[in-house]
């Protein structure tokens, strides 16, 4: 199971000081934050995608492989890629691209993202939102596995011996979650193609996270990947810890009531119904052991902390606190139960080399999909 974090990256005042920090600052402070995260023995960093303010990341590309220069181990991922208004040929080659610079240390998590205005600033129409995902997410696919594509569809102009470039690393594309809070289709969508299903459930009550992870993992075997159990699943989080319960709701309240999504809820509310946690580490663990007799085994567990103003200072007390006493009691209580036939988190071959001391896949010099030569642009057979 891996554990790590994820940040939407708002730039939000500090209750207490007034003060927001710069765009400048709140990049680099991610920055600090993911290579941090690799030092303290977290299994990922996931970047969300906006283009609106008060969010800086509008270029998770940019962002990951910026940290994939400075760290060797963790596994770069986003929390939202837009699968709606991205092209995705683009989405084909740069995260491609990504996979290279950082040695397989990719996957991707699509989303259609929370905001609306996205849609026509990018030229889409909302109202065909799910229809975009589908075809979309279908294109990239195809993308990654053929060469020298011929396609048509609805919402962009066709494709006529295209391939794109460069391949994905080692012939592997990357792992590839569907992240849903409230769409069906989604889940389903998931299902149909063996991937993962991420119910980013931060906001939501348990029997609604069940509902939905229930429905991915009935599907998913319904269309022939395996047993329900062994479906990839991953929740959302959102935590904050002192040495008491009294002092982390106290330091807490002051950030809560400022992020703009818990306008018109209690702390009370969140903490008793969703996954939201402010109390003492053990509590914490406490509670996170519960996500598993809701929805089975799974695979990733991403936490959030950084959200509602709360100053780099503090997020990097949080993360240590994290990566040293509530991440390693999570891996014990859970991977110590854990089926032998449930499987582990996706890596890619080439990371999976790394962490473990394995040998690498073979590089080839013309490798990949359909003994593709990248110096003509053809297939060898053709």
């Amino acid at each position: 199971m891996h554990f790590g974090i994820f940040t939407v990256g708002d730039v939000t005042v500090d209750p207490a000081t007034g003060e927001a920090p710069s765009e400048h600052e709140r990049i680099k402070n991610t920055v600090e934050l993911a290579v941090a995260a690799e030092e303290l023995g977290l299994d990922f960093f996931a970047t969300g995608e906006h283009h609106n303010p008060p969010f800086v990341p509008s270029s998770p590309v940019a962002l990951l492989a910026a940290i994939a220069a400075r760290t060797e181990r963790i596994l770069l991922s986003t929390a939202t890629t837009l699968i709606t208004t991205n092209d995705p040929v683009r989405l084909a080659e740069e995260y491609a691209y990504l996979q290279h610079l950082a040695d397989g240390r990719v996957d991707l998590m699509m989303g259609r993202g929370n905001t609306g205005p996205v849609y026509p600033w990018f030229g889409k129409d909302i109202r065909k939102g799910i229809q975009l995902a589908v075809e979309n997410y279908d294109l990239l696919r195809r993308l990654w596995a053929e060469t020298n594509v011929d396609w048509s569809g609805e919402f962009r102009t066709p494709l006529t011996d295209f391939t794109s470039m460069p391949r994905p690393l080692d012939g592997v594309a990357p792992f590839v979650w569907h992240g849903s809070i409230r769409s069906p289709q989604i889940a389903e969508q998931a299902a149909f193609y063996g991937d993962g299903f991420f119910h980013n459930n931060i906001f939501w009550p348990i029997d609604h996270t069940r509902r939905m992870t229930d429905l991915y993992r009935e599907r998913f075997e319904h269309y022939g990947h395996g047993p329900a159990a062994h479906a990839i699943v991953g929740l959302g989080g959102q935590i904050f810890s002192a040495a008491t319960e009294r002092e982390a709701i106290e330091r807490y309240t002051p950030y809560f009531r400022n992020s703009y999504v818990y306008q018109g809820a209690s702390l009370e509310e969140m903490t008793t119904h969703t996954p939201l946690a402010v109390g003492t580490p053990e509590q914490i663990v406490e509670k996170y052991l519960t996500y598993r007799d809701a929805v089975g085994d799974y695979q990733r567990q991403a936490f959030l902390l950084d959200m509602g103003g709360v100053p780099h200072a503090e997020v990097m007390r949080q993360l240590e606190v994290l990566g040293t006493q509530i991440v390693p009691a999570l891996r014990a209580e859970l991977e110590g139960s854990r089926p032998a036939e449930v499987p582990g988190a996706p890596l890619h071959p080439r990371h999976r080399a790394a962490l473990t001391g394995g040998e690498p896949p073979a590089e080839e010099p013309f490798a990949l999909a359909e003994h593709y030569n990248p110096l003509t642009g053809r297939r060898t057979a053709d």
